[in-house]
């Protein structure tokens, strides 16, 4: 059986680390088969672009599995396109049409400043992490892994939100660029196990005094965050946060 082909437009953003401006450049993509990924696809516009002696597409990639959380990119207004639960390296072309105008551009966000064309600074999301996202308690060794009883609900709760990978959809996608789903999944997978309990109070306080300082936007419900996230990641988790950072405040 024969691979079917589109020929496609892309419309890239393309900006230097030391120029503050940006703007859209135009580039075919000829003979893309359907069975490659985006990311395959823009490996072989690089290609051509290279052969004809234009600089390359900087773009962030690495496991190319959906698992690291390096690929993103806004493509046509969505983050990591448009199919629900996808990270940008599994999106694969046989979702778009022959003939289809693609924008391509980075991650929109005061915290994510621009390093060079599709690929945006995130260690705001590395400094959230560093404010409290971790325990200090001594957790044993694997065979200790059940010497701490945890209700199963708890248990699948705090799994649906360790399993956030911190690729920055959510702040892209938010009209206030809030990091709220990010932090708000870091704290609640913490907060609903035993061993996250003791540094709770702390945690909740200093991740997100360090997300507002770092100049994420605040959480106005309109839930985009949950849409666009790949892992499929509740705004319950913000709620959840919300509730453990007024009860730290408080006391």
């Amino acid at each position: 059986m024969s691979t079917q082909t589109i020929d496609l437009t892309l419309k890239v953003w393309r900006q230097h680390k030391n120029n503050p401006r940006g703007s859209l450049e135009t580039y075919p993509a000829k003979g893309i088969s359907t069975d490659m990924s985006f990311l395959e696809m823009l490996d072989v516009v690089n290609e051509h672009l290279t052969a004809e002696g234009i600089e390359p597409i900087a773009f962030d990639h690495d496991c190319r599995e959906g698992i690291c959380g390096m690929c993103g990119a806004v493509v046509n207004g969505r983050a990591h396109g448009h199919m629900p639960e996808t990270t940008l390296c599994q999106l694969h072309m046989r979702h778009f049409k022959n003939g289809d105008t693609i924008v391509i551009e980075p991650w929109r966000a005061r915290a994510f400043p621009v390093v060079k064309d599709l690929v945006v600074d995130r260690s705001a999301l590395d400094k959230i992490i560093q404010a409290g996202g971790y325990i200090s308690i001594n957790a044993g060794g694997p065979q200790d892994g059940n010497a701490m009883p945890v209700p199963r609900d708890n248990a699948e709760k705090a799994f649906n939100a360790a399993a956030c990978i911190g690729c920055g959809a959510c702040v892209a996608a938010c009209p206030n660029a809030s990091a709220m789903l990010f932090a708000g999944a870091k704290i609640s997978h913490l907060a609903l196990l035993p061993q996250g309990r003791p540094e709770a109070k702390k945690r909740a306080l200093s991740m997100v005094r360090t997300m507002d300082a770092l100049g994420f936007g605040n959480c106005s419900n309109e839930a985009e965050c949950e849409a666009e996230c790949p892992k499929g990641i509740s705004i319950r988790e913000i709620a959840r946060m919300n509730r453990e950072f007024i009860k730290a405040a408080l006391s």
